[in-house]
Parts: C-alpha cells; structure tokens; sequence
C-alpha cells in the first residue's frame, strides 16, 4: 500500500526528495509565510485540483497541507462551492474607542503635548495614555498606545 502511495505521488510529478523544494504559492521573501491572498490562492488552486478530480493525497502533497486542512477545504468546497475558500475580512477585536473619540484624540495631539499637560512640547506614550484613560475612561497598554503614537505622525518638539 504504502508502494502505491509513493508511486501516486510521483506519477504526479511532485518532488519525492526532500532536498527539492515542493511548487507552491510561498511567498519568497518570507519562507513558510503566506500572506492572506496568497493563502486564498492557494485553497482557490487546491480547489481547482478536487475539482479536476486529484486525490486528496495529492493537494496534501502539491500544498504541504496537513491532511486535516486539506479535509476541511474539500468539505467547504462540497457544502458551499469555491466562493468558501475566498479569504473572509479579518475584523480583529472591535477597538474601544468610537471613530469620533478617535479624531478627538488626534485633535489633542495635534494642539500639542504642551496643552496636555507635558512640560515640554513632546508627546510620549504615557502621556498619551494619561489622556485617553482622563477623557474617554478607557485603559491601552503603553505598548498600544505606542502604535497610536506612530499613526499620529511624527513626535513634536
């Protein structure tokens, strides 16, 4: 059986030898990471390839998917068609603060770190903190608010 299984794949034309790299949709400049699209293009091909009627052994070797996902693509193709397998909007956690608690924020840090309260003109992290948690009740990590920082523009001096 397990003869047969190695014959399989190679009548596919696959690569048996470990040191030849498998054809596949891997990003270049990022071995083993795929990015969203190249992940939908990846299930969208494997799709095509259950739908050519390929074996299930075959996109697990073609992909180097684990059995399992492999399993889960070909189910979601069958219940609900290639229209499944498209990449879905990555929502994330809703943030705790409204789009217009938001444009406050940045109203704020564009009357400069001076008006907030700083002893000098210069924007950090905890002060920007300090404000949010003062105006809006809500707590972000220095970490966080580090991000929100960066998204503002550039430190002032």
């Amino acid at each position: 059986m397990l003869e047969k299984r190695v014959t399989d794949v190679q009548d596919t034309e696959l690569p048996t030898d470990p040191s030849r790299p498998l054809k596949s949709s891997q990003s270049a400049g990022c071995e083993g990471t795929l990015s969203r699209d190249e992940m939908e293009h990846r299930r969208l091909e494997a799709a095509e390839d259950f739908l050519h009627g390929f074996s299930h052994s075959y996109v697990v070797a073609k992909f180097g998917v684990s059995r399992t996902t492999a399993s889960r693509w070909r189910r979601a193709l069958r219940a609900k068609g290639p229209e499944s397998l498209r990449k879905g909007k990555a929502s994330g956690r809703p943030s705790r603060l409204t789009p217009e608690q938001k444009a406050q924020i940045a109203d704020v840090f564009d009357q400069g770190a001076l008006a907030a309260g700083s002893s000098d003109n210069r924007w950090t992290a905890t002060l920007l903190a300090k404000v949010i948690e003062e105006r809006f009740s809500v707590h972000y990590s220095l970490e966080h608010v580090g991000r929100l920082l960066a998204k503002l523009g550039p430190t002032r001096n």
